[in-house]
């Protein structure tokens, strides 16, 4: 049998360490769903710009028609 004698000493730095590693994998997925949201909002933007319907920018996008309505087209 295996004993091996705990010690909050030695066990922050490994704490810290993982809460490190889980804040980083925390903000890259973050980082890609508000990627993912942009492309979305510049499809609509430029789906908009050639005179589609803000219905069916929501169809291509899934976004929500008050966002798309929301958006600055130029």
């Amino acid at each position: 049998m295996l004993f091996a004698e705990w010690d909050q000493e030695d066990a922050l730095p490994v704490r810290y360490e993982e809460g490190i590693e889980a804040g980083i994998e925390r903000g890259i997925e973050r980082g890609i769903e508000q990627g993912r949201e942009e492309s979305l909002e510049m499809t609509a933007r430029n789906a908009l710009a050639e005179g589609a319907s803000a219905e069916f920018v929501q169809k291509i996008t899934g976004l929500d028609i008050e966002t798309i309505k929301s958006l600055d087209v130029k």
